[in-house]
């Protein structure tokens, strides 16, 4: 029970984090769209929308876990994520967009690795030849 409560501490000091950044972040938003549509954010609907929006995001955490946990998987993925927005079809479209750059991305960084281990191997192979090649003079 005493090894329970450091870490039941060090949990909620980690979400405490995690709150004030969320708070910080709506903050800044708030600001931004305050200047350009020329309104004010009282205090209290900045907390408002920082306090939803934590929650929201707790439950999306907590949906991605049972999509991958009913895969019978322990990693979320992007097929989950895909699910998760599956409602919101801007979202949707924004996050299948982005998931075909990055698989892009990866490909091509494959293939730069792919042709630079070939290169080494070939250049390996070509300063043992000369190597054999001058040892033989």
């Amino acid at each position: 029970m005493e090894e329970e409560e450091p870490q039941e501490q060090e949990r909620l000091s980690h979400q405490q984090r995690l709150k004030a950044a969320v708070h910080y972040t709506v903050g800044c938003l708030c600001e931004e769209v305050a200047t350009d549509k020329e309104i004010q954010f009282s205090k209290q609907t900045i907390a408002a929308i920082s306090e939803l929006t934590f929650r929201q995001c707790e439950n999306f955490a907590k949906d991605l876990e049972m999509f991958a946990r009913h895969a019978k998987r322990s990693t979320i993925n992007m097929d989950d994520v895909k699910l998760l927005a599956r409602r919101s079809n801007s979202l949707l479209k924004y996050i299948t967009e982005k998931s075909e750059e990055i698989a892009q991305f990866n490909q091509e960084q494959k293939a730069k690795k792919k042709k630079k281990l070939e290169n080494g191997n070939r250049d390996s192979r070509e300063s043992a030849e000369e190597e054999v090649v001058e040892s033989e003079h």
